[in-house]
């Protein structure tokens, strides 16, 4: 190699990141003694788009299970349904809770 003559050195480096899908959240409906079933079902309806048969069929489950699951989203999108469901009910002076929870 002839003096005053640079040489570039390239490294390869390679990297296992691996991007990673987000997490799912799951938004549940907590039964309370308060909150009427009437309520519930147009919540589902209004906040997570359900049928009238489908929004029916979750509360029931919510009535008698004690919670039930009304969807599973991204964070974001869990969070926001489960503040606007919050919102709604104490809009209506209930004391319905919703919860966002790890799939």
């Amino acid at each position: 190699m002839p003096t005053g003559t640079s040489v570039d050195i390239v490294k390869k480096t390679r990297t296992n990141d691996r991007i990673k899908a987000p997490g799912k959240f799951k938004v549940v409906i907590c039964n309370d003694d308060v909150t009427p079933v009437d309520f519930v079902i147009a919540m589902l309806i209004q906040v997570f788009n359900y049928g009238t048969d489908e929004a029916v069929e979750l509360t029931l489950e919510v009535h008698e299970q004690g919670r039930g699951v009304a969807g599973v989203f991204t964070f974001e999108i869990a969070e926001q349904k489960a503040i606007d469901s919050t919102n709604m009910a104490r809009a209506n002076n209930f004391p319905l809770i919703v919860k966002v929870e790890p799939e």
